[in-house]
């Protein structure tokens, strides 16, 4: 990026879709048809996608993406093609380079949004070691309708022993038929072939050995699928919530800023989650609830009071697990002064707005300043302005901010825009004109 005021020049690199998105219709038969499976960033890794996927739903352009390391023939160099076979707009082009972009600009907005931190650099708090400890992030995809469990709140736990039973009765299947053949082949029992191995009879060849293992592997095999499918038959969505304000937010240690819609948010995912189902207790820890928003106390009031919310002030300070997988809360409560513990189906972590991996870089690349925390530098009495003229900023690029905050920055930022370019248009007019 060059230039200045009123005269920006950029050069962009367009990355290949290996999609023609002016033939792409958007169908789904590509996807519907790929063989490959991959794991979905977009719900939070919980999911898998196909190679050939939209970004998200709401993409523009709707058009399809080929993920190229991924792909069995751009990525891996086996043989398959199949969503081009599929594709009737004939829009699959492989052979699709990246694209060098140059254009002209009379302003420039960044709005890079935010990253999500990482709790698991707080180990008392056991993410990825507990499997029922998840982000707000992830937990907001658990939520939704078109996420990995179709709304349903199925602990990750049971997903794993789900996973387990399904690659176990595959195994099953599989062991099985190996024995079977065993037995047809040679006209016996495996109970008598295990019995002779076990004996130490001088009959006993490699092959028999080797059936013998398999069909006491079969067994133990099957003895697992047994209990884990009694399991898989008792297993309900999470009924007892806990969330857990200021995970990396107001924190000398991370963070000293706080995130500001964290509070709000778990409020929000609480009473989502009483809405799918009515048996949901949800209890927040914090500090203090920060509602600072317009109408946001009464929605706070009205969790509690409608959506079995209890507010508990109280800094967690570890979180355990039992027997059972269910995550143990240990925390000091403020009202009673002792420290107290208490075990739920599941624990959400309200993890802190930071800025986005790359932001120093992309500083340094407009000339624009960072502050002490990371985000754009703004003016104090124009929030939207960085440190360069004719460069703006809005949302989470500039701190931590709710949606319907980030939505009028969004405007504001273009109005702020239209203001340095429509002068510009104006002279370019009078110049055609004369």
């Amino acid at each position: 990026m060059s230039g200045e005021v009123g005269a920006f020049k950029a050069t962009i690199r367009k990355k290949a879709r290996y999609v023609n998105q002016d033939l792409c219709t958007g169908c789904g038969s590509c996807a519907e048809k790929c063989p490959t499976m991959v794991v979905d960033a977009y719900n939070a890794g919980m999911g898998k996608r196909k190679a050939i996927y939209k970004y998200f739903p709401q993409g523009i352009p709707s058009v399809f993406t080929i993920d190229a390391p991924e792909c069995r023939q751009l990525g891996q160099g086996k043989k398959c093609g199949v969503c081009a076979k599929v594709c009737q707009a004939k829009a699959i082009d492989f052979d699709q380079k990246d694209a060098i972009i140059e254009i002209e600009a009379g302003a420039i907005i960044l709005a890079t949004g935010y990253d999500v931190f990482d709790p698991s650099v707080i180990p008392e708090y056991g993410y990825t070691t507990i499997n029922n400890v998840v982000t707000a992030l992830e937990f907001e995809r658990l939520l939704s309708a078109s996420g990995p469990t179709a709304g349903h709140l199925d602990r990750p736990s049971d997903l794993l022993m789900e996973k387990d039973l399904e690659e176990g009765e595959k195994e099953v299947k599989k062991l099985a038929r190996q024995v079977k053949s065993l037995e047809d082949k040679h006209g016996k029992t495996s109970a008598d072939v295990v019995a002779a191995v076990k004996s130490g009879s001088a009959a006993v060849d490699d092959e028999l050995i080797q059936w013998a293992q398999a069909a006491e592997k079969l067994a133990a095999l099957e003895e697992r699928v047994a209990t884990l499918q009694k399991k898989t038959a008792a297993v309900q969505t999470a009924k007892k919530l806990a969330f857990i304000q200021c995970v990396g937010s107001r924190d000398f240690r991370f963070n000293r800023f706080c995130s500001s819609y964290c509070c709000m948010h778990s409020v929000k995912e609480a009473m989502i989650a009483n809405e799918h189902d009515n048996a949901v207790n949800s209890s927040i820890f914090c500090m203090d609830l920060r509602a600072v928003g317009r109408g946001f106390e009464e929605y706070k009031l009205r969790g509690g009071k409608q959506a079995n919310i209890k507010y508990v002030r109280g800094r967690v300070a570890e979180i355990t697990e039992d027997e059972a997988n269910n995550p143990i809360v240990w925390y000091e409560s403020t009202t009673t002064q002792k420290v107290e513990h208490e075990t739920f189906d599941m624990v959400v972590l309200a993890t802190a707005c930071v800025p986005t991996e790359g932001t120093a870089k992309v500083a340094e690349l407009f000339g624009v300043e960072l502050e002490s925390n990371g985000f754009f530098k703004t003016h104090p009495l124009a929030p939207l302005n960085t440190t360069r003229p004719g460069i703006f900023t809005c949302g989470c690029a500039q701190g931590p901010m709710d949606i319907p905050e980030s939505v009028a920055q969004a405007s504001s930022a273009a109005a702020r825009a239209a203001e340095v370019v429509a002068p510009l248009a104006t002279v370019e007019k009078q110049k055609a004109v004369g």
